[in-house]
């Protein structure tokens, strides 16, 4: 008997189902019979399929059919056909139509299951037919890591004999599919110790029953598949691990498969427990878990303490010699681009402020009297002539100034002076083949667009002030950059549970322990601003925001390098080669 369905889905699309519980799905246990072993040379000679539902057969699908060349000797010993017997057999091309139909959307489970679909599949292909790429239940991968201790081996025959089970593989599809059956059925009755309630759980088993850690699956049986947040509890209750989520049930046993990232392993060792929040969208998900990790600081985090690493670049431009520095929180005065992650990225930033504008370079305290000590002596960079030297008197005021406000302006969303000087630099160093210090000045102009752009973001989430977003369902409430209410459609609203920040003092830069959420926010938005509704706006709504980090094409006048539609690459073969990101 056959199914008809009104076509294929791909695995993804099969597994966007990830709530179907396995009382409710359909599988297709098959079994193929081939001339050999080589997918791309041999051929079917039969197919049989058993399809099931909460246990109890619904259909089955057999055939016979003509390979078109001779059987081997070894096959017709193994399994009995011979030329004879399928002679007056149909091709495989007038099977597959049925066959994909009695298949539908149910799971496809198979023993050895990359055998039976390579075969299906290329034969597929060779009657140009669209390629089936179905949800997999691999019963020997899912023999080996429940049944690994009790037999010998995860042969079909050998399992058979050993669990007793109902019916004998002999070599023959349909004989061998309904033993396939019967040891499914099996698998999924060991299965539920560990937590397998949905087609996802078990389509993923394979991998993640074998992990030493496979016992506390457990602890993942009552989690949602719903955005939320997870944490990873100690011996105490104290936690390890903050994350977050769009399926808190898929994530969670995530951990138990091939995620051998450093850490994971001691993390999962620790993990006595696992406590959940669950939250109504994704993005209030990755809210929560950025507000949980600054206050928890879990030790499996290793954002927990990136807060501490943030700083500032500072223009201290009411000085009478302004120049950059670093700092770790805002002054009162001065222009600030940051909270930027790291001191490393603040220092290319500034690098690459310096090295476009005379700025001075010295910590030396000057006042607007200064008057430079006799025999005082320039600078390195002064005497290079790429900066002023105020201190040994070597500084135009006026000039000074200039650069002062061009670093003032690249600093407040306006770079495209330092931007031009850095990309014409970097082309003249590429095309002189100095590569290693072309990817210096590209590496500068990167942080310095990704600061900027970082800074026009939030700008723009403060500049809306409060203001009510909507976007599908869910509707975020956004006040001071920061998140304090989100509603689901047709659901009762709820506050978040964990408070939001202080909100940032006016007319300052926001702090390091407020920048994380507001740029969540101000990414977001920016990256689904033709797909928001904004409801209300208390300020101005500026998104999508038209800064960008992406690096600039080079160009180069010469034939034998880059013309102006690519970008300036050198030959793999060079050491520090430098490439460049499209625009």
């Amino acid at each position: 008997m056959a199914y008809a369905v009104s076509g294929q889905r791909s695995f993804d699309e099969y597994l966007d189902e990830r709530g179907t519980p396995l009382r409710e799905a359909t599988f297709c246990v098959l079994d193929l019979e081939t001339t050999g072993g080589n997918r791309n040379d041999d051929m079917i000679t039969e197919i049989g399929v058993v399809k099931v539902r909460g246990g109890e057969c619904i259909g089955t699908f057999h055939t016979l059919v003509n390979p078109g060349r001779a059987i081997p000797p070894q096959i017709t010993v193994l399994t009995g056909l011979t030329d004879a017997v399928v002679c007056t057999a149909p091709r495989i091309e007038t099977v597959l139509g049925t066959l994909v139909d009695f298949l539908g959307d149910a799971v496809f489970v198979a023993h050895n299951a990359s055998f039976d679909l390579g075969f299906l599949r290329a034969a597929l292909g060779r009657d140009d037919r669209a390629d089936y790429r179905p949800a997999v239940v691999d019963t020997a991968a899912l023999a080996r890591r429940l049944l690994r201790d009790e037999v010998p081996n995860c042969r079909l025959g050998t399992l058979a004999d050993r669990l007793r089970l109902d019916h004998k593989p002999t070599h023959r599809a349909l004989d061998d599919a309904l033993a396939t059956t019967d040891l499914l059925h099996l698998l999924i009755e060991r299965a539920t110790g560990l937590g397998v309630v949905g087609v996802d759980d078990l389509v993923n088993l394979a991998k993640l029953a074998g992990h030493p850690q496979a016992g506390k699956l457990t602890m993942t049986a009552k989690l949602p598949r719903s955005p939320g947040v997870y944490l990873f509890c100690g011996a105490r209750d104290e936690v390890l691990y903050v994350g977050k989520a769009t399926n808190l049930r898929q994530r969670v046993r995530s951990y138990f498969g091939r995620d051998d990232r450093r850490g994971i392993g001691p993390m999962l060792r620790e993990m006595q427990g696992v406590r959940h929040l669950e939250l109504s969208d994704p993005l209030s998900a990755e809210i929560v878990e950025s507000r949980l990790i600054a206050r928890m600081l879990p030790r499996y985090n290793r954002a927990g303490t990136r807060a501490d690493k943030y700083c500032f670049v500072r223009l201290d431009d009411d000085a009478a010699w302004p120049r950059l520095t670093i700092v770790k929180d805002p002054g009162r005065t001065g222009v600030h681009l940051g909270p930027l992650p790291s001191r490393a990225m603040a220092q290319l930033v500034v690098e690459g402020l310096q090295s476009a504008l005379p700025l001075r370079r010295c910590a030396t305290r000057l006042t607007a009297s200064h008057v430079p000590a006799p025999g005082a002596v320039a600078c390195t960079p002064a005497q290079m002539g790429v900066t002023h030297c105020p201190c040994a008197g070597l500084a135009d005021p006026a000039g000074y100034a200039a650069a002062v406000d061009g670093a003032r302006r690249a600093m407040t969303g306006n770079p495209s002076t330092v931007v031009a000087h850095l990309t014409g630099r970097m082309a003249e160093l590429a095309a002189a083949q100095r590569y290693e210090e072309a990817a210096m000045v590209r590496d500068r102009l990167s942080a310095l667009l990704g600061a900027v752009r970082r800074d026009r973001l939030v700008a723009a989430l403060l500049a809306a002030g409060r203001c009510t977003v909507r976007r599908g369902d869910a509707t975020w409430v956004v006040d001071a950059a920061r998140l304090v209410d989100v509603t689901i459609a047709g659901t009762a609203g709820r506050a978040l549970p964990v408070d939001p920040p202080p909100a940032p003092e006016p007319g300052r830069p926001l702090s390091r322990a407020q920048i994380d959420e507001a740029l969540c926010l101000a990414r977001s938005f920016d990256q689904r601003a033709d797909s928001l509704e904004v409801l209300t706006c208390s300020g101005t709504w500026q998104f999508p925001v038209s800064a960008s980090d992406a690096l600039p094409r080079l160009h180069h006048d010469s034939p034998d390098h880059a013309t102006a539609s690519q970008p300036v690459t050198p030959s793999s073969s060079d050491v520090g080669a430098l490439t460049t990101a499209p625009s």
